[in-house]
Formats: structure tokens, C-alpha cells, sequence
């Protein structure tokens, strides 16, 4: 049996802390006031123990380790010379590493200097040796770009041979550029009183087709080669053979109303037809019956659709949407809309502005001054399909443009730009007297472009019927024509009326990036307008969009004409003999064009990695018409007069980027080109490129490309690379300058590339060249 013993002790809990403590009854230790423990209920039969804890506690201060001795008041004291002492050590210290500092700063700056002036003297020397051979190099070059002349010289020989081809054949077809014989054609068919509507829809493709080459001629034709009378001529014949069609277009519809009828559908009563041609359609539906339960109606073969207001529903009338691919509403300067004519920059204009102290030769002078420095096509101003042009506003705005050619030259000779550069700083300063559009309604068409066509939606009175009087058919005939029923009534303006709605079926040949724009067409302002029309639902998969407006309209979608701008990257390589491909990648889309021999074809349009648009690859087309194809497609990459208003540009000096399009299409049937991000830093006189010499049809790979910089009278390659951190001028090791950029190339290039190049047919440099200058990759990238 074990004995408890009471013990009391008293020690400090510092000295405790570390005396183990025993027992059943307590663990550890009591604590005290005044920061003392009690330890108790400690065993008899351990009590020997209990000597050893008193001992542990006399040693105290050994377990708590020796005693800190006891710092005298205050800190000692630093004499003054010790002070003086140290800071002159730590003054001579700065001092040194100061001058250090200021050597190393001294060497390194001696070393920039050295390194620049041993550079600065090789580029001297370079561009000593570069203005040595500069007369020989464009002299080369010159006899390059003949080729340019010979692909002027066989278009103009071919616009002859066509015209004489046409009159051999005398197939009873006008040749539009003929006053007379347009003239002729067009009385003949007003006279002509047969109104079936597939003989005038068969006789308006042949009218497309006048109007076609009318066009094609305002936009392929040099200046030099088409008088200011032939120009106005072709538009006033356009503008009345589009007026004389959608007359013919009236006729045939009265036509077929009248014997409306005769169609009377089993199931409502009504009339209701489709008619489908290769540009139009018309959908006609006649109120026969006059139920307002029928009041709506959809076509089934053109999922083109309409609800009436039951007050229409209950009238006579007809309902015609005639759908037309094309767009003979829109001001003619918006249909013939042409790319910048910029004319070719002979090596010898470049030799004569390089030295400084030559004159142009007269005839060049001459020449210069005849030539207008913009297209006269792309200032037309139409009053409507239904008037003549306002010629006056046309030629207003070419004496604008001669009143700045004086100011334009002087510039010219500051800049040392040949005049014949100055088309694209000519638009940019004469874009700025445009008007601003005040009306939030009017749509501005610099922006904005009619894509699908027109949708003409007409609510018709329906005219007498036939009626079937044995064998005789007799009808009531009215001198007005096909008659318009008014909506909203003219006595009632100020009253509601329902609206209307429509519902339109988009075609698959055209693309739709974003949501269309629904507008409708003012007769009297010539403009489109977006009011008139709300509640509008666009169904994206379905490609159908419906909408109500106020009246019945004249109806086009239009969609920005700069989507696919600025592009994202291009790329132009050889691909065979005469061949090559150019790739235009843009936010939506991704183009590929065949270029081979004279001709060129769209190749593919990817979106959203599928292709569409199969109804226009693979056809063969000049410049011009893949140009026009495109466009009508809703693809659009062709820069316009307006274009650098709504894009942001990456402006480039019109000497280097026209002279860069000139020499890269001089050098395609070898080398192959394309976006590099350093052209962004290059600044605005000079343009950069990565090239590459490709031999074969395969891809170029991006360890293979170079990068060169050309300013139109300089080339060089460049030291860095496209994955450098950053821009530098630094010429590429044992590369030189040169006034061309043939001959850039031509020191890395091999034999079999140089006699490509120098084989090339003048037919595929100028599709090249076409191509280059209507997309504008160097300034739209």
C-alpha cells in the first residue's frame, strides 16, 4: 500500500517547467499566485526522489544555462575621428565605383560608336556601290516590264478582235458600244407586243448581257483608250436598257394577271405561280376569291411568304415578289465600282526620278495630262433606274479632281512620287468633300453593299379577267398598265394600319456573315432607308428572314462591305508553269485563287472549315469578273474608294506598295510571297514581305522564308527573322542594297528561277498584277 507525503515547494516556473512531475492524484504542476507551483501528492515509497528534485532545484541556473552578464548603461561611444574615418572610407568607396561605372559607360559608348561607324561605312559603301549600278539594274528591269505594255498592247488588240468577231457574226445581237445599233434594239423590243413572260425573261438575259459588257468595258478599259463621251454614253444606254427590262418585267406580270383566272389553285381558289429563271424570280399570288382566312400565303418553291392586313385581304389585288440576283437599283457608281487604275511605273520614270535632272518626254507629259487621275466610273451619280444619269454632278466632280492635279504634282515632287502614284492619295483627299449622312435611316453605301439581289414586293390592283365566251376569250383593256393599289389608303395617311409581313428565303449562293441589314428603297431620296421596316427575326440555319413593314417596298439586305478587312494573313506562290495560288485569310473566310495564263478562278471559299460558293469556283474569269463574282457573292476583298474610312489601315507610300505589286508579279512564276507582322512596324514608306524561291507545287514552310524590305527604290534583306523579339533596319550578313527588287532576289536566287522569271508569259505577270493591286494585301493586312 503507498503513502502519500504532502510536500509543499515554491520555486520559480522557469526553474518548474523543467522538474518532471509524479503521482495518481495530480499530473504536472499546481499553479500559485505570484507565479508559483505547488508540487504534492508525491509516494513515500518515492521519496528518495524527492531529495533528487531539491537538488535539481539548487542547480537551477544550470538548466537554465549561464547568466547573461549585465550590458552597462548605454551604448559606447564612437569617437569623432573613428566617424570622420569611416565615412571618408565609404566616400572613396562611391567615388571609385562611380568612376568605375563612368569608364565602363565610356568604353561601351566609344564601342556603340565604333560599331556604328564601321557600319555607317559599309552602308555607304553599299549604297555607293548600289547608286553605281542603279542606271544598269533599272535599265534590266525595264526590259522586264515590257512585259506590261505587251499585256496592254494584246487586251487592246483582243477588245478589237472581239468587236470585229461580233460584227462577222451577224447573229442579231447590237454591239452595245454602237449608239445606233443599241438604239435599235431597244425600239424594236418596246414595240414588240408579245408579253409572255418566258419570252421576256429569255429576251432579259440577252439584255443582262448587254449591260454586262457595257459595264465590263467602264471597268477594263484604260483611260487612255475610252473617250469622257464614250463613258457617258455607256452608262445612259445601261440605265435605259435596266429601265426598258423592268418595264418588260411590268408588262409580263399585267399580262399574266389578267388571265389569273385560268391558275385558280383547287384548294383556295386563288392564283398563285412560281417562275423561276437563271436571274429572276417571280412569285405571284391573285386574290380571286377574296376570304380573308387565305390572307397569308407561302410559296412553296421559294419558301418566299407573306400576311396580308385582312382589309387587303378582302380587296382585289395581287401580290408579286419579284426577286431579281441582280441590282439595278443602287446608284450606277455603286454597280461599276472599280478598282484604283494606277498606271505601270516604267523602270525608266524611275531612272529619270532617280537622277533628278531629266525631263519627261512630251508625249509621256501629254499623256499624263489626258489621262484622268481616277476612273470617271467610280463618280457616277444616278437619279434612279428610271432617269438618265446627273452627268453634271459627273462632271463636277472630274473638274474637282483637275483642280487638285497642280497640287498633286507638287507634292509629287516632294515626295518624289511619279504622278501616275497619286490615284491612291487622290481618293483618300477627294473621299473627304463627301457629305456626311446626318439621317440615322439613310444607309450610307461607302459602308454598307447590297448582297442577294433586290426583292421587288409590290401589291398589285388586280386588272379585268379573261372571260371565255365560246370560242372567242374577251377582256377588258385599260390604258394605265399594271396599276400599284394604294397601302396605306392616301385619304386615311393619318390612321394605324396593320403592317405587313414577309418572309424571305436567302439563297444559298450568297454568304451572310453577320446578320443583314433590311433596307428599303426611297424613289425620291434615290436611297436605301431602314425605317418603314420592324420586328425583325433572322433564323441563321435556316437562312430565312421575316420582317414587317408599313407599305410595300422595294426591299435589299445589305451587309458591310468590309467584313473581311482588314485580312488576317496572305500568301502568293508559283504552282507550276505560268501558275499560281493566292490565299487571302480573313476573320470568316478563307480564299484560294488560281491564277493560269490570262485567266483566273476561285479555287475554294472555307468557312467554318466547309466549303461553299461551289457555284462560282472552278469557272474560269478574268480579273475583272471573278472580281464582280465575288462581291455578288457577298465575299468581298477588294478594297474600295471609301474602304479606308471604315478599315483599319496599315497605310503604306503609294511609290512602294504600287512598285512592290509590280515587281512581286514580275518575279511569281518563281518566288513565292507572303504577310509577315513586321510590315505593321516598318512605317509608312516601306513595305516587308517574307519570300521564299519555290520550284515546286508544295507548301513553303516557315523555316524557308526570308524577309525583305522594299521602299520602291530600294530593296534589302533583312538580319532578323519572323519570330524576333523585335523590329531592326539591320541588313541580312554579306547582303547589299539594290534599286530593285528583281535583283535582290537575283543574288540568292538559282538559274532555274531567274529563267523562270525571265520566261514568264506577260499574260500571267499582269493577272498577278491585277490581283495584287484589287486586294491590296500590303496595306489591308
Amino acid at each position: 500500500m503507498v503513502k502519500w507525503v504532502r510536500v509543499g515547494l515554491k520555486y520559480p516556473i522557469g526553474a518548474a517547467a523543467k522538474v518532471p512531475a509524479y503521482g495518481k492524484k495530480t499530473e504536472g504542476f499546481e499553479k500559485l499566485p505570484e507565479g508559483h507551483v505547488s508540487f504534492s501528492a508525491i509516494p513515500r515509497s518515492n521519496f528518495l526522489c524527492y531529495g533528487l528534485l531539491r537538488w535539481l532545484l539548487s542547480v537551477k541556473p544550470s538548466l537554465e544555462g549561464p547568466k547573461k552578464k549585465k550590458k552597462s548603461g548605454g551604448k559606447k561611444k564612437v569617437s569623432k575621428a573613428e566617424q570622420l574615418r569611416l565615412q571618408k572610407e565609404e566616400e572613396e568607396k562611391r567615388l571609385k565605383e562611380e568612376e568605375e561605372a563612368r569608364l565602363q559607360a565610356q568604353q561601351e559608348e566609344a564601342a556603340r560608336l565604333e560599331k556604328e561607324r564601321i557600319e555607317q561605312e559599309q552602308r555607304e559603301k553599299l549604297e555607293a556601290k548600289d547608286q553605281e549600278r542603279r542606271e544598269s539594274e533599272l535599265a534590266e528591269l525595264h526590259s522586264l516590264e515590257q512585259k506590261f505594255l505587251s499585256a496592254q498592247q494584246w487586251k487592246t488588240d483582243y477588245r478589237a478582235l472581239a468587236k470585229w468577231e461580233h460584227y462577222l457574226n451577224c447573229d442579231g445581237s447590237p454591239d452595245p458600244t454602237v449608239l445606233q445599233e443599241i438604239n435599235t434594239f431597244m425600239s424594236l423590243w418596246r414595240e414588240d407586243q408579245n408579253e409572255d413572260i418566258q419570252l421576256v425573261m429569255e429576251k432579259g438575259e440577252q439584255v443582262l448581257n448587254l449591260i454586262e459588257k457595257l459595264q465590263f468595258l467602264l471597268l477594263d478599259t484604260p483611260p487612255n483608250e475610252i473617250t469622257e463621251e464614250e463613258t457617258v454614253q455607256y452608262q445612259e444606254s445601261i440605265l435605259e436598257l435596266q429601265n426598258l427590262l423592268h418595264q418588260k418585267y411590268n408588262g409580263a406580270t399585267e399580262h399574266l394577271l389578267k388571265t389569273a383566272n385560268m391558275y385558280e389553285d383547287s384548294d383556295t381558289g386563288n392564283m398563285q405561280m412560281v417562275i423561276k429563271g437563271k436571274n429572276v424570280t417571280f412569285c405571284i399570288w391573285a386574290n380571286l376569291k377574296k376570304k380573308v382566312r387565305f390572307k397569308n400565303h407561302m410559296f412553296c418553291d421559294t419558301q418566299h411568304g407573306f400576311d396580308l392586313p385582312k382589309s387587303l385581304a378582302a380587296s382585289s389585288v395581287a401580290v408579286r415578289i419579284l426577286h431579281t440576283c441582280y441590282d439595278h437599283v443602287s446608284p450606277l457608281w455603286l454597280q461599276c465600282q472599280s478598282v484604283p487604275k494606277l498606271e505601270v511605273l516604267g523602270s525608266k520614270e524611275l531612272t529619270q526620278h532617280s537622277k533628278g535632272n531629266v525631263e519627261e518626254p512630251e508625249e509621256e507629259e501629254k499623256k499624263a495630262r489626258e489621262e484622268p487621275s481616277m476612273p470617271a466610273e467610280e463618280e457616277m451619280c444616278s437619279d434612279g433606274r428610271k432617269s438618265a444619269i446627273s452627268f453634271k454632278e459627273n462632271s463636277n466632280s472630274i473638274a474637282d479632281i483637275n483642280e487638285t492635279e497642280e497640287e498633286t504634282e507638287k507634292k509629287s515632287e516632294i515626295l518624289d512620287i511619279p504622278a501616275q502614284v497619286q490615284d491612291l492619295l487622290m481618293q483618300e483627299e477627294t473621299n473627304e468633300k463627301e457629305e456626311a449622312i446626318t439621317d440615322d435611316s439613310i444607309v450610307n453605301l461607302q459602308q454598307f453593299v447590297p448582297v442577294g439581289g433586290v426583292y421587288h414586293i409590290d401589291i398589285l390592283q388586280l386588272p379585268p379577267q379573261v372571260k371565255q365566251i365560246k370560242d372567242w376569250s374577251m377582256v377588258e383593256l385599260l390604258d394605265v398598265g399594271l396599276e400599284a393599289y394604294p397601302y396605306p389608303p392616301e385619304e386615311a395617311e393619318d390612321a394605324t394600319h396593320p403592317p405587313i409581313q414577309i418572309t424571305l428565303q436567302l439563297s444559298d449562293n450568297v454568304m451572310y456573315f453577320e446578320d443583314p441589314v433590311i433596307t428599303r428603297w426611297d424613289p425620291a431620296g434615290q436611297q436605301w432607308r431602314t425605317d418603314g421596316i420592324s420586328n425583325i427575326t433572322y433564323e441563321t440555319q435556316e437562312k430565312s428572314i421575316t420582317f414587317e413593314m408599313d407599305a410595300f417596298y422595294t426591299i435589299a439586305l445589305l451587309q458591310d462591305a468590309h467584313l473581311n478587312m482588314p485580312y488576317q494573313a496572305w500568301e502568293l506562290r508559283p504552282t507550276g508553269m505560268d501558275e499560281a495560288l493566292l490565299i487571302v485569310t480573313t476573320v470568316f473566310a478563307t480564299i484560294q485563287i488560281q491564277i493560269k495564263g490570262n485567266q483566273c478562278m476561285l479555287s475554294s471559299v472555307v468557312v467554318e472549315e466547309k466549303d461553299v460558293l461551289s457555284h462560282v469556283t472552278g469557272k474560269w474569269k478574268s480579273p475583272v469578273g471573278l472580281r464582280a463574282a465575288l462581291k455578288k457573292a457577298g465575299v468581298n476583298i477588294f478594297p474600295g474608294e471609301y474602304s479606308h474610312k471604315y478599315v483599319s489601315v496599315n497605310k503604306k507610300a503609294p511609290l512602294a506598295e504600287v512598285r512592290a505589286y509590280q515587281q512581286m508579279a514580275l518575279v511569281a512564276s518563281a518566288f513565292a510571297f507572303a504577310w509577315s507582322k513586321w510590315n505593321l512596324e516598318a512605317g509608312q514608306e516601306q513595305v516587308v514581305f517574307k519570300v521564299k524561291e519555290h520550284l515546286m507545287a508544295d507548301s513553303v514552310k516557315d523555316k524557308d522564308w526570308s524577309l525583305y524590305m522594299f521602299n520602291g527604290q530600294k530593296a534589302q534583306k533583312l538580319k532578323i527573322i519572323e519570330t524576333s523579339e523585335a523590329f531592326s533596319e539591320e541588313l541580312e550578313e554579306d547582303s547589299e542594297f539594290h534599286s530593285t527588287l528583281y535583283h535582290m532576289l537575283k543574288d540568292f536566287a538559282s538559274k532555274e528561277a531567274i529563267d523562270k522569271v525571265e520566261t514568264a508569259s506577260f499574260l500571267f505577270i499582269d493577272v498577278v498584277y491585277q490581283l495584287l493591286l484589287a486586294t491590296r494585301v500590303l496595306t489591308y493586312s
